[in-house]
């Protein structure tokens, strides 16, 4: 992704964003014109190493995260050399332990729409359409790279076959046009793509913010970050969301129509035997509940409902303010990692 000239340019970078003047400022003897900076940061955008916008007709750069940033920026660039050493990189304990251990999770789970009852309190920040009512526009929707991923490896999706699925909005959109990737939309569309996400099954996991700069729409089977969520005893201990699953058994029927729904493996049904002539009910398992509420809308008995979570802490304001709370005590749930 970086050639070395483009390595120690990133090293004059930071994830606060500057301007392309406070760059050539403390570029030194880097690059000997403007010019050579600006073609430099350009290739850097082009490639995906960094986050790019414009504010006032002034150009501002960024140093992504590996995830989610750097990475998924990779989408149409995927090679199987790639995707190899990319697994081995983030295999590397000592990767898990720097991604786990950081105070706030860089994403959260929201839940979807026909989960939320009348009666339960909900968050402008939990609520899926406002958040793309009030996000920055432009609108850009894009393949899932974890789909792309799998597809590349003969592992298809088995939860869908749409490809636009994943939403970039504000800043990180005007880096994904910068790059070439992608497709410009309405917000509208964007509404309307959320929606057929919704019904396709998939998990809402937008950016840790207040006000969002992209959406992911994830499935059990692709999803890179649900998949660590499956491997951890505890997942809730590196995951925000603000609601859990309830449960009311004299409701349940048995008639398994939860079964497939959860991808966190939050509803138990193998150790469940019939009783007394009557069909099975799934055991809950709230530490591993993410409150995607994707089990509540199969649910037709109303026997399955989310509840929010006591003192939840609202998300940071915006993506400059989650970048500043990543890197805070970076080490202050390392003992719950040490026990994975």
């Amino acid at each position: 992704i970086f050639t070395p000239t483009e390595a120690r340019t990133a090293v004059l970078l930071s994830h606060e964003p500057r301007s392309f003047e406070d760059i050539r400022e403390n570029a030194g003897d880097l690059m000997s014109t403007p010019e050579e900076l600006k073609k430099i940061l350009t290739a850097m955008v082009k490639k995906g190493g960094l986050e790019y916008y414009r504010e006032n007709g002034r150009a501002f750069y960024a140093n992504a995260p590996l995830v989610v940033g750097i990475y998924e920026f990779q989408v149409n660039r995927l090679t199987e050399e790639f995707i190899s050493d990319f697994k081995a990189y983030t295999s590397e304990k000592r990767y898990g332990i720097s991604f786990l251990s950081t105070r706030r999770s860089q994403m959260r789970t929201i839940p979807i729409e026909k989960s939320i009852q009348a009666a339960l309190p909900t968050a402008d920040y939990d609520q899926l359409i406002h958040l793309i009512q009030t996000a920055e526009p432009p609108f850009v929707v894009l393949p899932c790279i974890c789909r792309r991923k799998k597809a590349m490896l003969n592992e298809p999706c088995r939860q869908t076959n749409r490809t636009e699925t994943c939403l970039g909005m504000g800043r990180a959109a005007q880096t994904l046009k910068a790059m070439g990737t992608g497709r410009e939309i309405t917000q509208s569309e964007a509404i309307e793509i959320v929606r057929q996400n919704q019904d396709d099954g998939l998990v809402l996991q937008p950016s840790n913010t207040r006000k969002i700069d992209f959406l992911c729409a994830c499935c059990g089977c692709c999803c890179s970050m649900l998949s660590l969520q499956k491997e951890l005893p505890m997942p809730l201990d590196f995951w925000e969301s603000g609601y859990t699953i309830a449960f009311k058994e004299q409701l349940c029927i048995g008639c398994g129509l939860c079964k497939d729904k959860c991808v966190t493996n939050a509803l138990l049904w193998s150790d469940c035997p019939e009783k007394d002539g009557q069909r099975p009910t799934p055991a809950l398992d709230h530490s591993r509940c993410i409150g995607c509420g994707q089990c509540v809308s199969a649910c037709k008995t109303g026997a399955l409902t989310l509840a929010a979570k006591p003192a939840q802490s609202p998300p940071p304001k915006d993506r400059n303010a989650l970048n500043t709370a990543l890197l805070e005590n970076r080490k202050s749930r390392l003992s719950a990692v040490k026990t994975v």
